[in-house]
């Protein structure tokens, strides 16, 4: 269960059991802060905390704001925690990060952030990718508040909370442009007399991992996998193998015959990983014929050079020869060169060498990593299965 999903899950238990909320975001950065737009924590009446906006420096603020929030009945709040002078540590805060975030903080007390959850809800049932507008700061603009939004998906009707249809018209045709480009920012509008400002979020599905190979060094990988809020579908053709006592955590299990393609062929899309480890030659060549032309985002295969080497021959006999993007999107000897040995180690490395391609990054060290640690266009938001 990642993040977003906690949060969820918690907001619906807060309401089976009749307590209110409290949602605080992260809707615009500068400088060097922890987390990025669009990170949320949910504050229940009763103090409880599901998930962390800050390393652990601006919770106990936001909390205190969030609890006079609900007594007092206020509208929502956006708040500035400013850290780029040195002596931040006298304003209690001691983050030492030297930069600012800003952060919405609004009571889930009104039909316009049921809807906003509901939509959240949604989407990750109906596995949709999907943008959502928030206005977090409103200046001499009349009829628009803080906390409207505009919500849409691909081939979906809009969800619309802005009343002036100029304003709703100019910031829906930049959440599309979200919605395309999979890039969350800030958006500020100028009017005659004021301006608002805008966090504009793409909601994107979750990475769907298949695992092709259930031996016991798949375990740790699904474990570490589903930690990060994964799909993990894991599959093999021995049943002895492939159980539930294995594989707990695995979403689905899948039991099918590696030459019979169409049994496990739908759940592969260009938003698909996969890993192939069942550590059978002729298992491995069989679901290769079938994921080399798939052109996954990420395609890794266990084992040594030599045996991929094997393993090209053998495919080019059944026409099956790599183009450039396809060499570049299969990774053997699969993982980051950490020293792995153990299972455990092993998966470690496997999962990061994943999170790594699809965030562009090589995956070395942050001290070498010249500038910022972030990039504009890294601030997007995992939705959970």
């Amino acid at each position: 269960m990642n993040e977003l999903q906690r949060i969820l899950h918690a907001f619906d238990q807060s309401q089976q059991a009749g307590k209110r909320a409290v949602l605080a975001t992260v809707v615009r950065t500068s400088g060097s802060v922890y987390r990025r737009p669009g990170t949320r924590m949910l504050i229940t009446e009763d103090g409880r905390m599901v998930s962390a906006i800050s390393g652990g420096c601006l919770e106990a603020d936001i909390l205190e704001r969030s609890r006079a929030l609900l007594a007092q009945g206020k509208p929502p709040l956006l708040v500035r925690y400013d850290t780029t002078a040195d002596d931040d540590i006298v304003f209690g805060l001691g983050l030492g990060c030297n930069g600012i975030v800003d952060v919405l903080i609004e009571p889930l007390t009104d039909q316009g952030t049921f809807q906003y959850f509901a939509f959240m809800h949604e989407c990750l049932r109906k596995q949709h990718t999907g943008a959502i507008a928030t206005v977090f700061a409103v200046d001499n603009v009349p009829d628009v508040n803080v906390g409207d939004r505009v919500m849409m998906k691909f081939d979906a009707p809009i969800i619309n909370q802005i009343t002036q249809p100029n304003i709703a018209q100019r910031v829906a045709l930049d959440n599309q442009k979200t919605l395309i480009e999979q890039r969350t920012r800030t958006q500020s509008y100028t009017f005659a007399n004021g301006q608002i400002a805008v966090l504009l979020e793409v909601l994107r599905l979750p990475i769907r991992l298949l695992i092709f190979g259930a031996g016991y060094d798949a375990i740790p990988v699904v474990q570490l996998a589903k930690q990060l809020g994964w799909h993990v579908t894991v599959i093999d053709h021995r049943p002895a193998q492939l159980t539930r006592d294995r594989f707990p955590l695995a979403d689905h299990l899948l039991q099918c015959d590696p030459n019979q393609p169409m049994s496990y062929c739908h759940l592969i899309t260009p938003q698909t990983v996969a890993v192939v480890m069942s550590h059978h030659y002729l298992t491995d060549l069989a679901f290769l014929k079938t994921l080399i032309p798939a052109q996954l985002r990420y395609l890794g295969v266990l084992g040594p050079k030599r045996r991929m080497q094997k393993l090209w021959q053998d495919l080019a006999e059944h026409g099956i020869r790599l183009n450039l993007e396809q060499h570049q999107q299969l990774y053997n000897p699969i993982g980051l060169d950490i020293g792995a040995e153990t299972p455990e180690e092993i998966a470690l490395a496997i999962v990061a060498e994943i999170q790594a391609v699809l965030s562009g990054r090589s995956g070395h060290s942050l001290r070498d990593r010249p500038g910022s640690i972030h990039s504009a266009s890294e601030s997007c938001l995992e939705l959970a299965s």
